[in-house]
């Protein structure tokens, strides 16, 4: 019974949209906390950016590139990558079949344009529903996914463009619970990505770039229309500079900034408020993201997040990864340092990170004590 405690508590941790904005909002201290559906779409898929506070907008081209970045695969050295991370969450409490599991790869079609293929898949294990007094319910496995395909093209020697498109499964409850009827959620999303690379024949120099990821249509867990979630559209920006100090070492240090594209929740106290946020147009809310926060430009601030990273390099083999991620308290208040390694060897990639122990209670971060890997074969040797 703890553990199948501890699972509902995750699960209604990572599926904001389904539950009100009350679970978001702090009566005392006035805490506005942007909350969506498959909030998974977030979550760093891969060792690499773990190891470095989830930075990936513009570090160098590897097989997850599709999840960052699809602008940067056509300047990636090899012609073919794939790679397979698995993530274990909340092992901090106990948990051992609570997973974050992605595979993801690309293949260059000639030197000007490839193609990128990539899953993946969160699931909560098994949990025993009950009602108030403790009868037993029913038992569900709640688990998301999203599969996704990308095409990329060099507009230039320096830069080139993304376009990815991407299907979402949300199946977090099943059945009839206190007589609602629930269904597995759904939508569909497109990415847009760009990329600029400035390194020079040596390898060193800034790289940058912009994306409009999840772009798409609301969700919805039941058959009300007016309970339609809002997913994780986002804008990011990145940059990395690069500076090699020899044949054999260089170092990476890259900042990437995102913002949610989903309009700032209410008051649920406000209940013209909540639904106006409800009926809120798709298209209409990227835009209005921008400018609707209650106190205005230094409030939007807020809803930035930073993840700052770092990645040193032996003779292409040994790699060692740091990193910091910050979220303003007032929007969720997530703080944490990753550090993380990585191997190289022919055609084998191993990489490995962990984050470091942060917050406490209800800020418990989901991935503190965790040690994610991830694998990844260079099919060019």
């Amino acid at each position: 019974m703890k553990k199948a405690t501890l699972k509902l508590t995750a699960l209604v941790m990572l599926s904001a949209g389904v539950i009100t904005n009350s679970f978001a909002q702090s009566s005392v201290n006035d805490i506005s906390v942007v909350t969506t559906a498959v909030p998974f779409l977030r979550i760093s898929p891969d060792a690499r950016s773990g190891g470095m506070g989830d930075v990936g907008i513009a570090t160098s081209a590897d097989a997850y590139s599709g999840f960052w970045n699809l602008g940067k695969i056509t300047f990636a050295k090899s012609n073919t990558n794939i790679g397979a991370t698995y993530t274990p969450w909340l092992t901090d409490l106990g948990l051992n079949d609570v997973y974050l599991a992605s595979l993801a790869g690309y293949h260059k079609l000639d030197e000007n344009s490839a193609v990128s293929l990539g899953l993946r898949y969160f699931s909560l294990g098994s949990i025993q529903f009950t009602d108030a007094n403790g009868n037993l319910l029913n038992n569900f496995r709640p688990r998301e996914f999203a599969i996704e395909a990308g095409y990329s093209r060099k507009l230039s020697g320096k830069s080139g463009l993304g376009l990815g498109l991407r299907y979402i499964s949300s199946d977090l409850a099943g059945g009839t619970v206190n007589g609602i009827t629930y269904k597995k959620g759904t939508s569909v999303a497109a990415d847009l990505h760009y990329y600029h690379n400035g390194l020079k024949e040596d390898g060193s120099g800034f790289n940058w770039g912009a994306t409009l990821s999840n772009l798409g249509a609301k969700i919805s867990y039941t058959q009300d229309a007016n309970q339609k979630d809002f997913i994780p559209a986002n804008l990011g920006i990145g940059g990395a500079y690069t500076k090699v100090f020899d044949a054999d070492s260089k170092i990476t240090f890259a900042l990437d900034l995102n913002k949610l594209l989903v309009p700032t929740p209410p008051s649920v106290s406000d209940s013209a408020g909540l639904a106006d946020y409800r009926s809120k147009g798709v298209v209409s809310s990227w835009f209005s993201s921008l400018g609707d926060a209650p106190d205005g430009g230094g409030e939007e601030l807020k809803e930035v997040t930073a993840s700052i990273g770092a990645e040193y390099w032996y003779k292409e083999q040994f790699a060692l990864r740091a990193g910091y991620f910050y979220e303003s308290p007032d929007k969720g208040n997530r703080k944490y340092f990753t550090v993380g390694a990585g191997l190289m060897y022919n055609m084998f990639g191993l990489n490995f990170s962990y984050l470091l122990p942060s917050g406490a209670g209800i800020n418990r971060n989901p991935l503190s004590n965790t040690l994610r890997f991830s694998l990844s074969f260079n099919l060019d040797k």
